[in-house]
């Protein structure tokens, strides 16, 4: 299980450039990176992706590449006549303000007057990008599945209470039963006394009112979905979102038996349920 945060570091440095990546990982439902790299590098975005997409499903990645090179090959030119312009300028403006004559950092400023042109190809740094993004991405990788598994123990823990409430319920369902049985009866008897006791039309309806308050069913699908509950904890796929999916209809499920239930220790019970739920819903949206 990994969790959607995380950090990882990289870099490679050797006598001609320098390559620094670094990933920070935060929440989100989908899978969404922003991108922010150096322009001679701007062509390995594609490339970067796709080794994301190997270790992160989901989340919102900072990505950042710093990249610096220590030996260009390239020209610089002076646009010679541009710069005649400027001088031309400069020096009506002295002459009309009576301000002083421009510094070399002044003509240097003006755009245009210098333009570069490097003509360094992306592949002459892949090697320093491979390695400096091997090592983020690993350093992520443990980062996220570091906080997975404290995040898995504190959603294992959560499902033992849910089953313990559970438990409770199942404790209460004959019970139950007979209580809504006695309520029955007792109502009846109120309005026909006990010559209709034994009737088997009154009988047949008080089976049918017992089928239909009776929780068998909800409790039956809880117990399955724990079961599917225990088996995604331990899965070494992504299951953020089928976890989502799972509360939802463990929710259902409870929000039935709380509306069939007459019984206060089990409303109660009902209630640790849903709070439990809640808890699960909220680790499940930090997970991939």
């Amino acid at each position: 299980m990994k969790s959607m945060t995380g950090y990882g570091s990289g870099s490679f440095k050797n006598e001609c450039y320098s390559v620094e990546i670094e990933i920070k990982s935060y929440n989100n439902r989908y899978l969404e990176i922003n991108h922010n790299i150096h322009p001679m590098l701007s062509s390995y975005e594609n490339y970067v992706d796709n080794e994301i997409k190997k270790i992160a499903s989901r989340g919102h990645l900072d990505l950042f590449i710093r990249f610096k090179a220590y030996r260009h090959e390239g020209t610089v030119a002076l646009d010679e006549s541009l710069l005649l312009k400027y001088k031309d300028a400069f020096s009506s403006i002295s002459r009309l303000t009576g301000s002083g004559e421009p510094t070399l950092s002044d003509y240097i400023n003006m755009e245009g007057v210098l333009s570069d042109s490097f003509t360094s190809d992306p592949e002459t740094y892949r090697e320093g990008v491979e390695k400096a993004l091997t090592d983020a991405l690993s350093m992520l990788s443990v980062s996220k599945e570091r906080d997975g598994e404290g995040t898995k123990e504190d959603l294992k823990r959560l499902g033992e209470k849910f089953r313990s409430s559970l438990a409770v319920v199942l404790g209460k369902k004959e019970e139950m039963e007979e209580y809504f049985k006695s309520v029955l009866l007792e109502k009846y008897e109120e309005l026909l006394g006990e010559k209709g006791k034994d009737d088997p039309r009154f009988l047949s309806e008080v089976a049918a009112l017992l089928v239909k308050y009776s929780i068998n069913e909800e409790c039956s699908r809880l117990k399955v979905h724990l079961d599917e509950y225990d088996r995604l904890l331990e899965s070494e796929e992504p299951v953020g979102k089928r976890l989502d999916f799972l509360c939802q209809e463990m929710n259902r499920e409870i929000n039935t038996t709380a509306s069939k239930s007459q019984m206060v220790e089990v409303n109660l019970e009902v209630v640790k349920m849903k709070d439990v739920l809640e808890d699960i819903r909220e680790q499940a949206r930090n997970i991939e």
